[in-house]
């Protein structure tokens, strides 16, 4: 709940050393819970409010006649100093109801139970950003609590002032929080925790980011040191597997290690659909099977799967696929296997319905057995239930909510509070006696020492799936709905994938752009999306399916001007795919003065523009008119807009130059000619004319 410090009488200027004020109450101790427990204020909205958290911290389970030990923390910003005041601690001998009641009393600070002091502790002056602890001792007598239950607890700061920029003002500071004494014998708690990464693209990770995860300080390395040594069930993504071994040897070693290391855990373990894909909006859209991801090994290449030390020549008898130059791939079962795994559970969104359940078991038998939250089911006792023959796991959804949200939380006073309202909810959920389960939600941002705390105080240790199927599972019935938005989601998706179909024949290998689009298909309308996230994603989806329908066209020619009977017309050719592509350029002039080369094959390398010359031959001597270009894939679809070409063609120009240059060619051996008889004439009369001093005859 929101501390506030009453505004009567209070002056502007301390009101703004109020709103400058953050003071932390963290009180540690032994419960008789195995849980912590915690209060975390909020932040007015006016920013006029200090704050306030109490940490209640349980480590282990208290003995008979152990007292509550507490420690008490404030701490002040820069600035800002408080006076010594007092703390005093309140609890009350009856417990909160049931779930509702422990929300409100956590989140709202309300209850009509009335609250015990148990014990009033001085605290000393704190110097601005500092801070002072002081150890409070609750005596067995004094707690009297012994009935199991949720009892609500308070601590306040009175008596103290802050100082800072204005003058000191009364810090009343309060926080609420829980203590859970569990009976006697408590049910074992199973959690279940999911493990998937999302990659940059939406496909399938790459060399690079399997190597961040993977690395000591990875997400995925961070997970797994979590639940390393606990009963969590595990449940991973297989599209992490396949996304490790279909690098072949360019797989990290961090990566590779951290498979090995996941398939030898002792943990309960089972798979979600590739890419953790919902089979709910699947069933509800009619689909008579699962969405596949597709041929996987069209992802692979197949020198990432060649031998080190392959033989040169093999022998006759060699079995195909086999040597370096063939290499055996591995299919997408062998991508896809985790060892140990199993793989009769199914763990979609929670809007499922009696029809989903039986398309459920078309999918993948009649025995799979699927993890719902308790909010969709009516009479819900345990994590063991069923609807007619249909298995069923069910989550407590409260306390899995107030879970997920720990394993969020990097400030632990925070942590621990949400860790105290699990257990109060996990209390309630036990009534029945039944074993309960626990299932966090999909989260990538996960810290292990958030998981692992989680994990130490709610789940009973070699508690797991076994132990909840041991119980008598629980008749119910299901009360969810179908999801319309998710529905028409999906339907949109498949709708712009058929598009993408024929176009992708413009690719040798079509599946190089199929089967990451229908993999990014299956994680956007998969479990882990919110309905917020998946309407954003959708359209930015739709707008890159767009793009990649238009990355191939012809660039818009210009006006073009031809000086000759016979010349190549250029056009340009647009790839903007990370693939080269095969595509027939068509060409029809519109007027049959012009004779075309009509189709010409053209490869255009990834990402580039090509350039291509169609040879052309005027049939008249000059003229203008348009000329049409049409792209094609080699099965004949039709790849973006025609674009056209206004050609002026002067061929008589060539006739022209011709005449002209034989003329000047003919004038000048003509004139050569006539200088060379000239110059003849000219020798042959000096030849003639006797030599001078010479007279004539002699």
């Amino acid at each position: 709940m929101t501390a506030t410090i009453p505004r009567s009488g209070l002056r502007t200027r301390a009101q703004r050393l109020l709103s400058r004020l953050a003071a932390v109450l963290v009180v540690g101790g032994i419960v008789f819970g195995g849980t912590p427990a915690v209060a975390a204020t909020e932040e007015d909205e006016t920013a006029d409010a200090a704050t306030a958290q109490m940490h209640l911290n349980a480590g282990t389970t208290v003995t008979a006649g152990a007292p509550l030990l507490a420690t008490v923390t404030l701490e002040t910003p820069a600035g800002t100093t408080l006076s010594a005041g007092s703390i005093r601690l309140e609890i009350s001998r009856t417990p909160l109801a049931d779930g509702a009641a422990l929300d409100a009393w956590l989140d709202e600070g309300s209850t009509d139970a009335r609250l015990d002091a148990v014990a009033d502790q001085p605290t000393a002056a704190v110097a601005e950003g500092s801070t002072s602890s002081s150890s409070i001792v609750v005596s067995t007598a004094d707690l009297g609590l012994s009935a199991p239950g949720v009892y609500p607890v308070r601590a306040t700061l009175t008596g103290s002032t802050a100082d800072g920029e204005g003058d000191p003002m009364p810090a009343e500071l309060t926080a609420t929080t829980v203590v859970t004494v569990p009976p006697a014998a408590a049910p074992a708690v199973a959690v279940m925790v999911p493990i998937t990464a999302t990659p940059e693209d939406g496909s399938l990770l790459t060399a690079d980011e399997v190597a961040e995860l993977t690395e000591p300080e990875g997400a995925l390395t961070q997970q797994l040191d979590a639940v390393s040594g606990t009963s969590a069930v595990i449940a991973v993504d297989p599209a992490i597997a396949a996304s490790v071994r279909r690098l072949g040897t360019r797989a990290p070693a961090s990566a590779v290690d951290w498979l090995a290391r996941l398939e030898a855990l002792p943990n309960e373990t089972f798979t979600l659909l590739f890419a953790d894909a919902d089979a709910t909006v699947q069933a509800q859209t009619g689909r008579p099977a699962l969405l596949e991801p597709g041929d996987l090994t069209a992802l692979l290449d197949p020198a990432d799967f060649a031998s080190a030390s392959p033989t040169p020549t093999p022998s006759p008898s060699a079995t195909p696929g086999t040597d370096a130059d063939d290499p055996a791939l591995p299919d997408a079962a062998e991508l896809t296997a985790i060892r140990g795994a199993d793989p009769g559970i199914l763990w979609p969104t929670a809007d499922v319905t009696d029809g989903d359940l039986a398309a459920f078991g078309a999918y993948l038998g009649d025995q799979v057995a699927t993890v719902l939250p308790s909010t969709s089911v009516d009479g819900y006792a345990g994590g063991h239930a069923a609807v007619g023959a249909r298995e069923l796991l069910v989550t407590d959804a409260r306390a899995s909510a107030r879970l997920s949200a720990a394993v969020e939380e990097t400030e632990d006073a925070v942590r621990d509070r949400d860790l105290a309202a699990a257990a109060g909810h996990l209390f309630f959920a036990s009534g029945s006696g039944a074993p309960v389960l626990v299932g966090l939600d999909r989260s990538e941002t996960r810290t292990a020492e958030a998981l692992r705390a989680a994990l130490t105080s709610i789940a009973t240790p070699g508690a797991g799936l076994a132990a909840v199927r041991s119980a008598a599972p629980a008749a119910v019935t299901l009360t969810g709905e179908p999801d319309a938005e998710r529905q028409a989601a999906l339907t949109a998706l498949l709708e712009d994938e058929q598009k993408l179909v024929p176009f992708s024949s413009v690719l040798e290998e079509p599946e190089l752009m199929l089967v990451p689009e229908r993999i990014r298909i299956l994680r956007l309308t998969g479990v882990g999306p919110t309905d917020e996230e998946l309407a954003v994603a959708l359209q930015t989806h739709r707008e890159s399916t767009r793009a990649t329908l238009g990355a191939v066209s012809i660039q818009k020619p210009s006006a073009i001007q031809l000086f000759t009977a016979a010349a190549p017309l250029p056009v340009w050719v647009r790839n903007d795919l990370p693939w080269p592509v095969r595509v027939t350029l068509t060409t029809q002039p519109s007027d049959p003065r012009l004779k075309v080369q009509r189709t010409t094959e053209v490869k255009a390398l990834a990402a580039s523009n090509t350039r291509v010359t169609v040879p052309v031959e005027a049939r008249v001597a000059s003229g203008e008119l348009r000329v049409e270009f049409r792209l094609h894939s080699p099965t004949g679809v039709p790849i973006d807009v025609p674009q056209s070409a206004r050609v002026t063609l002067r061929a008589d120009w060539e006739g022209i130059g011709l005449v002209v240059l034989g003329g000047i060619i003919v004038v000048l051996l003509g004139l050569g000619v006539l200088r060379t008889v000239l110059r003849k004439r000219r020798e042959a009369r000096q030849a003639e004319e006797p030599a001078p001093g010479n007279p004539p005859g002699t």
